[in-house]
């Protein structure tokens, strides 16, 4: 290699404004998101990418269309407990459409009082792990889940060790010889 050439780093190609504008678009539209009244929406730079954000009562609703758009896939839920915030729960799922290679983020509030929310495992039989492991930690109980145990923790265990109020707690640790007298 010879001094005088020179290596042009790859250049990152973004997509036009105007192509994330209409992809982002297309989304919302073949979700049926503004039809659902979310509560808010945000379309990621890369236009693939939608997250809603929205209440309990359009969430099946919002789910199963989703599902009839193309987003065939269940890929992740999860939950987060926000303590001091109402509503306290957010249940995030993600669900992925194979064909256009587009995704849905659903963040559901779920309040700490009543922590339910209906089950998606009818559309996606892949949820029912995920659904039983919210549960199991942070106790959000899914309505029509067909086996709503606990799946990570002994079926004794007292309490969901997610929560931001579950007592720590703490294994006494005895060090050799700490007691022994001179």
């Amino acid at each position: 290699m010879t001094d005088d050439a020179t290596i042009e780093p790859a250049q990152a190609t973004e997509p036009a404004a105007e192509d994330v504008d209409a992809a982002a678009e297309a989304l919302i539209e073949d979700v049926a998101l503004a039809a659902l009244d979310a509560a808010e929406l945000e379309v990621a730079a890369d236009g693939q990418t939608v997250t809603a954000w929205i209440d309990r009562a359009g969430y099946v609703e919002l789910m199963a269309a989703a599902r009839n758009a193309g987003f065939d896939t269940f890929v992740d839920l999860c939950a987060v407990d926000y303590f001091r915030r109402q509503p306290r729960f957010e249940v995030v799922v993600i669900v992925f459409a194979l064909e256009q290679r587009r995704r849905l983020l659903v963040k559901v509030g779920v309040p700490g009082g009543e922590p339910t929310l209906d089950s998606l495992t009818p559309l996606w039989p892949g949820a029912n792990f995920y659904e039983r492991e919210a549960y199991d930690l942070f106790g959000i109980h899914f309505s029509g889940h067909p086996d709503l145990t606990r799946i990570l923790l002994p079926d004794d265990w007292e309490g969901h060790p997610l929560r931001k109020d579950y007592a720590v707690g703490s294994v006494p640790v005895q060090f050799k010889g700490a007691h022994q007298t001179p």
